[in-house]
Formats: C-alpha cells, sequence, structure tokens
C-alpha cells in the first residue's frame, strides 16, 4: 500500500466507527470533566541529542517542549535494547522481570511473561480509548489490546505526517473519551539506506549536516566514516523533531492542548559502537522531555530516573489502577517543575541479549559517582548489534583493530571481565575499571550487594536460588 491507501483506509475505518471499536465507558477512570489524556512518544535509538543539551544537532520543536515542561537530565532505560526496552516502558518491569529478554521480531521471537498487565491493557480498564500509531516491536499481541494499530512501521518507512495524521483522525473519532495514544517512530534508527534520508517526505523539509562540522562523541573515533554517519543520523534526528512539531500542532487542532501529558523519550541509546546494546552511560543515558497540563512552569530536574518510572506516572496521571503485583519505579508527577528530588540517585539497568544469538546478560547500578556492571556471562566475546555491525562506522573501525572506540581498545571492548568499577567523576568515560583495585574494593562491595539486593527483590532468573526445575512461581 501507499501513503495515500494507508490514510484512506485509516479514514474509511475511523468513519465506520473502527478505530477504537465499542467506546470505552469512562466509570473507572478520570472524570470526563476533567480529562486527563496521555500521548507517549518515542524516539528509536536516540542518544542524548538534543539541540538544547548542545552538540549541533537541531530539534526546535523538542527544544521548544522542554522549554515549557521538565526536562530530566539524569534519565536512564532500564536496558539498551529495542524491544526489551519498549516492554520495560510499558510494563514497568525490568527486562528480567516481564520476560521480553530479546527482540520481539523474526527468528527471535521474544515476548512478555503469561500474566504481564500491561499500559494499554490496564488503561483500557479504566475507560482510555488505546492506540499504537507507528512501530509496536512488543510480543504477545494479546497482551497490547490497544484498539487501533496505525501506520504501522514499515522498513525505510519514515513518514512522520503519516504518523500525525493518523493520530489526528483517530483523536477525532475518539470525540468525548480519554485517550492514551503512543507515537513510536523508526527514526532514527538504521535504515535499509542513509537513515531514511534517501529520499523526500510529505511536509518535512530536511536539515542537511556537514560531516565535518559533526560533533563526534566521546565513545567513538573521529575518522571520516564516523563522522558521514553521524550527519545521516543527525538529520533523521531532525525529521523526527518535525514530526514531533506536527503531533503538537495536532493537539492544538483538536483541543487537547491543556488536557494531555506529553512524555517524549528514546528506547536505547544511538546506533552506534560503545551505545545501543551496553549499559555504559552511551547506551543508557537518553533525552526524556514531561509536559503536564497543570504542572506550573518549566525546569531542568537532575534526579536519576528509570524508564521503569514511566508506567506509574501514566497511571498516576490517569487515575488508573496498577497490575495486581508491585511495580518497582515510582511516579514523577511529584518532580515536575522541580529542580530534583532527594532520594532520587541511583538507577539499576538489566540486559539479556539483543539478537537471539547475542546472549550476554549484564546488570548494573549506576549513583551520581559511579557505575559498576557485573557481566555475567564474561567468558563470551561482547556481541556486536546487526544494525551496528552492518553500518559504515564499525566497518571502518573494525578494520583497523589500532582505531580505539574513545577511550577505549577494540580488544577491551569485545572481551570485557566479569566486574567494572568506574568512577565516573574522574572517568566519565568508563575506561579505567577499578573493579579488582584493594583501594577500591569497599565502595565496589557496597555497591555490589546494592546490586545483588536489587536482583533478589526483583526476582532476577539468573540469580542463584531465583529458579527451580519444579516451580512457577511469578
Amino acid at each position: 500500500m501507499n501513503r495515500r491507501d494507508i490514510l484512506k483506509s485509516v479514514a474509511g475505518s475511523a468513519a465506520l466507527g473502527l478505530l477504537v471499536g465499542p467506546r470505552p465507558v469512562a466509570a473507572a477512570g478520570p472524570d470526563k470533566a476533567k480529562r486527563r489524556n496521555i500521548l507517549l512518544v518515542v524516539s528509536d535509538d536516540q542518544g542524548l541529542d538534543l539541540g538544547c543539551l548542545g552538540g549541533g544537532v537541531k530539534t526546535p520543536n523538542l527544544d521548544a517542549l522542554a522549554a515549557q515542561g521538565t526536562r530530566f537530565d539524569h534519565a536512564y532505560a532500564a536496558v539498551s535494547s529495542c524491544s526489551p526496552s519498549r516492554a520495560a516502558l510499558y510494563t514497568g518491569l525490568y527486562g528480567h522481570q516481564n520476560g521480553m529478554y530479546g527482540l520481539a521480531h523474526d527468528v527471535h521471537n521474544q515476548g512478555l511473561r503469561d500474566g504481564v498487565q500491561t499500559l494499554p491493557w490496564l488503561l483500557k480498564k479504566a475507560g482510555y480509548a488505546t492506540a499504537l500509531v507507528g512501530k509496536k516491536h512488543v510480543r504477545p499481541e494479546s497482551a497490547f489490546p490497544y484498539d487501533a494499530e496505525l501506520a504501522p512501521e514499515r522498513s525505510g518507512i519514515r513518514d512522520v505526517a503519516l504518523i500525525a495524521d493518523a493520530t489526528e483522525i483517530f483523536l477525532r473519532e475518539t470525540r468525548d473519551v480519554p485517550f492514551f495514544i503512543t507515537v513510536a517512530y523508526s527514526d532514527p534508527h538504521r535504515a535499509p539506506v542513509n537513515f531514511g534520508n534517501d529520499r523526500p517526505w510529505p511536509r518535512v523539509e530536511p536539515v542537511r549536516y556537514d560531516p565535518a562540522k559533526v560533533t563526534v562523541p566521546a565513545h567513538l573515533p573521529d575518522i571520516p566514516a564516523v563522522r558521514e554517519d553521524l550527519a545521516q543520523y543527525y538529520e533523521s534526528l531532525s525529521r523526527l523533531d518535525s514530526g514531533v512539531g506536527m503531533l503538537r500542532a495536532v493537539l492544538e487542532r483538536t483541543g487537547h492542548a491543556d488536557d494531555t501529558l506529553v512524555i517524549f523519550l528514546s528506547d536505547n541509546g544511538r546506533p552506534f559502537p560503545g551505545a545501543k546494546t551496553n549499559l555504559y552511560d552511551p547506551g543508557l543515558h537518553l533525552p526524556l522531555i514531561v509536559h503536564a497540563p497543570g504542572f506550573a512552569g518549566s525546569a531542568v530536574n537532575d534526579a536519576m530516573v528509570s524508564w521503569v518510572d514511566i508506567a506509574p506516572t501514566i497511571l498516576e496521571w490517569a487515575g488508573a489502577g496498577g497490575p495486581d503485583y508491585p511495580l518497582p519505579g515510582r511516579s514523577l508527577l511529584p518532580a515536575l517543575g522541580k529542580r530534583g528530588m532527594a532520594g532520587w540517585d541511583a538507577i539499576f539497568a538489566s540486559h539479556e541479549w539483543h539478537e537471539i544469538n547475542q546472549y550476554y546478560p549484564m546488570r548494573a547500578i549506576r549513583t551520581r559517582t559511579r557505575s559498576y556492571i557485573e557481566n555475567l556471562a564474561w567468558q563470551l566475546p561482547y556481541p556486536i548489534a546487526g544494525d551496528v555491525g552492518q553500518s559504515e562506522s564499525w566497518r571502518a573501525i573494525a578494520a583497523d583493530p589500532r582505531l580505539r572506540l574513545g577511550k577505549r581498545s577494540q580488544a577491551a571492548y569485545l572481551q570485557r571481565p566479569a566486574r567494572e568499577f568506574y568512577d565516573l567523576e574522574h572517568d566519565p568515560d568508563e575506561v579505567v575499571n577499578l573493579a579488582e583495585r584493594r583501594d577500591h574494593a569497599a565502595e565496589r562491595d557496597a555497591l555490589a550487594a546494592r546490586l545483588a539486593a536489587f536482583r533478589a527483590e526483583t526476582r532476577d532468573p539468573w540469580a542463584p536460588g531465583q529458579t527451580a526445575p519444579h516451580t512457577a512461581e511469578h
């Protein structure tokens, strides 16, 4: 189907009332007189790259959203991999809890454990009309009962105008029913050709970047292939930013700019070596902007927050009940409009694999000054995600073993020790491993104990004593 056919199909379904099915009754949810809608916007493989953060990428619409809401400058994914990170967003559980250990699509075939309850399921129960616009990348279908799935992802398609149009049609169809919409872009994920920059896209004025002038992140070598790759990545980011501007215009036209919680974030780090699939800072440290009507003023908040905090935030905003089991995160609503929150000084991360043949379980705790990582299968070589491995950047790097990934040698990147411990105050690039240094043993052991307690509390199947062959405890 071409773009016109897709829009015609969406519009026709809306006219027939097929997009949302029977209209939900909001009796169990928010008061219709005080409807509290939700728009969750997820970018794909975007690192900590926003115009308002410097670095030269142009994102005026996201910058404007940040200027009118709360920008969390210490926000972290719970895992730096596509499907597992989305599953953490939708469930409020870490990957080792919810069962989405790796990618959902094709032969990877990973999915949530039975009984895990998701945001679309919980919000439908609370009387919300629900829609997913764009990329899904989670399983099973039964756990994500959106009323509508619109503009589904197709390889190479980066039509942000189509996404905005489909969103507007759904909004006009829902009328007086509160809504929860997830808009999930494919940008700036790698595409078959040049991050989708190989053709014009409707209503988008492309922003070109000069490879000679781009800022090379600290985890990459400054070589021509990397600069050219980054220029394409930044152009994809600017297209995504255009789409965000279109979405905000949709909220204005439909009268929902002042009753909708807007959350913008990315699923994992840049699709470059040293970032995506890593539990180092470039893999986990990501943009998060929250705009909530009724919360006065804008702010830059320095609380350390996690993607497992997103589901509790949305549920509290909606006045909806949570799942029938505890969630490890907490709502961000009390932090909106503030510069910080006492006690928000650490996050945890958990990784199993990306593609099915890339087993490499890791667990981590990060504080403001320290990073501690346990590589549970450290004897294995660290795997390179397929799209990263096929990139011009990685090919150029791998062709010359003398090239370093920032300050880290390729050999150290590909073969890691059992434990990694970094002093982020003096070593923000996480290169000097202090894990076996006697003078840092007390600090290391304290973080290791906190990580062990986290794993026990969250029933980590990779932790000793958490599984048995004849039990099926959840």
